[in-house]
């Protein structure tokens, strides 16, 4: 029979502390992947907040609802809007602005075609806007149906028009819309890519 070697108390030694270190290894190894994980998870954590403070209060994205502002603008299309625009400065007639309307949950998107103090009405297929027929090239059906009576905007109100005058429900249903109800203005069509320009 072979007799076993005898391993020294030397070897045995080694052998404890090459184990020690491999155990150390791991261990950091473990609580490093944990500190990269947190990390990662506290970035996306303070990305998303950001992101939502930039929607809450700088630029928020929209979708188009429907064929109201057509041929402007197309139902699923996706704008930029601003939401400090209107803190350093009016609203203006051709601006296109998202606000809530006086009736109804959801918000919508129109073009102001009259400023507080302006008399608007609608007849012989054209916008008048203080007695004036409006030139308007950006609508869908340049003849406008309908009539709406002669009506002065009240200071502090804006009469929003969709660009697809026959197929819209804006102020002409629900009358001028006040500065507070305002969101933001829409400056920029960001989707589809193929559609993409200033507004």
């Amino acid at each position: 029979m072979r007799s076993r070697p005898v391993r020294s108390g030397r070897q045995e030694s080694l052998r404890s502390r090459a184990a020690g270190v491999c155990g150390r290894d791991r261990s950091q190894t473990g609580a490093s992947l944990l500190g990269s994980i947190g990390e990662i998870i506290l970035i996306v954590g303070a990305a998303f907040v950001l992101a939502l403070l930039i929607q809450q209060f700088l630029v928020k994205p929209f979708g188009i609802p429907s064929e109201s502002m057509e041929p402007t603008l197309l139902k699923g299309d996706r704008v930029l809007v601003n939401r400090v625009a209107y803190r350093f400065g009016e609203p203006q007639r051709g601006d296109i602005v998202v606000f809530r309307p006086p009736l109804g949950a959801e918000d919508y998107i129109k073009r102001i075609v009259a400023v507080g103090g302006d008399t608007v009405e609608v007849r012989s297929g054209r916008l008048y806007l203080n007695g004036l027929a409006q030139d308007e090239s950006y609508l869908k059906e340049q003849r406008v149906l309908g009539r709406y009576e002669e009506f002065v905007v009240p200071e502090g109100s804006y009469f929003m028009m969709g660009d697809n005058r026959n197929n819209s429900g804006d102020s002409r249903v629900f009358g001028p819309v006040e500065k507070g109800a305002i969101l933001g203005k829409a400056f920029l069509l960001y989707w589809p890519v193929g559609r993409v320009g200033g507004l």
